[in-house]
């Protein structure tokens, strides 16, 4: 690129035209490997890179495409080794730590991530790409106020760029700043009408109504004929919601459907698979099972699991409880799941916890603490870890920390299906039936471990919570050994960042608007009810036969 062209580019895109310039691929063979991972033939470049390091070894750009092929071909460790040796060769080599420090945040190293991008900007303070991979780290780490203030820095800096803006929005939206995070997103579409992601966002507040000038727009959008396939997605639930909001089911419906259609495709997913993981699930962790491990693990009584399927009322379990003063939440944490890869890898979980040890088990509970401590900044006893995909673990939660509580929160399977299905989610969008199949997985395992371990979880009904706050908040606290307090009940009033889609709704006293709002959907349900069956009809009790 000419440094006219370059003055022209905003600042992101001249740090990322100077990083790759800093150090330039001359060699004929890395420059081949280099055309391969643009073309995403990451098995070639690996290919290609394995056999020019076996004639040079020590030749860190190639060590550092080699990582790249490895990190395209979903093998996370072995890139995070290779960039590691690429850094020992070359610590000046900055795109090399910058890939480095990336992938440790993406592997849930955040505290190592976060030193990695100390060191690009200690050579570098000024520079976008570094400072914004620092505000991200911070943000997931609970560092709300120093990651705001680099997303504000970044935005001003960078007036004409979209996706600043958006990150701004997002930091503010979290903090509980409705009002300016809203006038973000709004300086986001202005910068690209198209920016399908700030639409979404908009919509996704849940507090925001949509007027008839943004549904002429986002449709004006979606008549471009040269929109990338992520905005067009992400216009179509905007305008779904858009339309839900006006009372328009049938529009709503429409854009719901095509939008969640698209992302379906994009998804590589096997109903059977979840099926039998829970099948293996119920094989290994009988009650003889459990018994013979008693008195394994970790003894801290610290943490709170809240799991279950999204968008059945977590978020405002989560709230209540954090309204307690000895209670802290950190977010939708994903260690238990990285801990049962590290340990059986995801293709032999759960059969190979069976061959675990007690001093591994003690390990793996004593892991889990060191990692989410770096979540904690309020000191008090107990934290909150709100990742619903934790119920596929309960078995390995209560090996590894048996005195940890485990809360299941439960919505009507419709309501709490519809409602995934409305969301854009970038790996997880499912069609009607499977995600009717998936919720009756789901209480099929949790019925099997209420068996085996009778009264370790708690279940929270969220529409029994919604119709009597206090009464199930007694009891809620009753089961996790915790007295009583004003305040859970006024959870609306604790300021706190919230990073789930329900953030604004749990800033406000509760209600039961979004009880049977499902019912406005009914007609289009026909393949979610037939799945669910039983589990819909008997609602909140268990079915027989799971």
């Amino acid at each position: 690129m000419r440094m006219a062209e370059l003055k022209n580019t905003d600042g992101f895109a001249r740090a990322a035209t100077e990083l790759r310039a800093q150090r330039p691929m001359r060699s004929p063979r890395l420059q081949k490997i280099v055309a391969a991972l643009r073309n995403r033939d990451f098995a070639f470049a690996e290919e290609e890179a394995a056999g020019y390091l076996a004639e040079r070894a020590d030749d860190a750009n190639a060590i550092y495409l080699r990582a790249l092929a490895a990190r395209g071909l979903d093998q996370h460790q072995k890139a995070v080794t290779l960039l590691a040796a690429a850094l020992e060769l070359a610590p000046d080599f900055a795109a090399a730590r910058f890939d480095y420090a990336k992938l440790l945040f993406e592997t849930n190293r955040f505290s190592a991530a976060l030193e990695q991008a100390e060191l690009l900007l200690a050579n570098a303070p000024s520079n976008p790409l570094f400072r914004h991979l620092k505000a991200t780290i911070l943000q997931t780490v609970g560092e709300h106020v120093q990651a705001l203030t680099i997303f504000e820095q970044l935005a001003a800096e960078n007036p004409a760029r979209a996706q600043s803006w958006l990150g701004y929005g997002d930091s503010l939206r979290m903090a509980g700043f409705r009002e300016k995070s809203v006038a973000a997103y709004r300086r986001a579409i202005a910068c690209r009408p198209s920016f399908g992601s700030a639409w979404w966002s908009l919509a996704n507040m849940k507090t925001v109504g949509f007027g008839d000038a943004d549904i002429a727009a986002i449709q004006k959008q979606l008549l471009e004929p040269d929109i990338s396939p992520d905005d067009r997605v992400l216009l179509q639930f905007a305008l779904g919601k858009a339309y839900e909001d006006k009372g328009v089911y049938d529009r709503s419906w429409e854009h719901y459907a095509k939008a969640n259609a698209a992302m379906r495709l994009r998804v590589d997913y096997d109903p059977d698979t979840l099926s039998s993981g829970v099948a293996a699930n119920k094989h290994v962790f009988t009650a003889e099972f459990l018994r013979s491990r008693s008195g394994t693990g970790c003894s801290a009584a610290g943490p709170i699991f809240i799991l279950g399927r999204p968008r059945s009322g977590s978020t405002l379990v989560e709230q209540i409880l954090c309204s307690h003063s000895m209670v802290e939440g950190t977010a939708e944490l994903p260690y238990i799941a990285a801990l049962a890869r590290q340990e059986t890898s995801e293709k032999d979980f759960p059969e190979r916890v069976e061959q675990l040890g007690p001093d591994t088990l003690l390990g793996l509970g004593q892991a889990y603490l060191e990692s989410a401590h770096v979540h904690r900044k309020l000191g008090r006893p107990f934290f909150i870890d709100k990742n619903p995909a934790n119920y596929f673990y309960v078995g390995l939660i209560q090996l590894i920390l048996p005195n940890a509580k485990i809360i299941d929160v439960r919505r009507n399977p419709a309501a709490a299906s519809l409602s995934i299905f409305k969301q854009y989610y970038s790996r997880i969008n499912l069609r009607l039936n499977e995600l009717g199949r998936f919720y009756c997985d789901y209480v099929e395992l949790m019925a099997h471990f209420d068996r085996v371990m009778p009264g370790r979880v708690h279940r929270v009904i969220y529409e029994e919570m919604v119709s009597n706050p206090e009464a199930e908040v007694r009891r809620l606290l009753d089961h996790l050994g915790l007295p009583f307090e004003e305040a859970c009940l006024r959870f609306y009033e604790t300021e706190r960042p919230v990073l789930t889609p329900s953030s604004e709704q749990v800033r406000r006293p509760i209600s039961n608007e979004a009880v049977d709002h499902w019912r406005n959907y009914e007609k289009w349900l026909a393949p979610l009810i037939k799945s669910l069956g039983p589990v819909l009809t008997e609602y909140p009790a268990i079915p027989d036969g799971f």
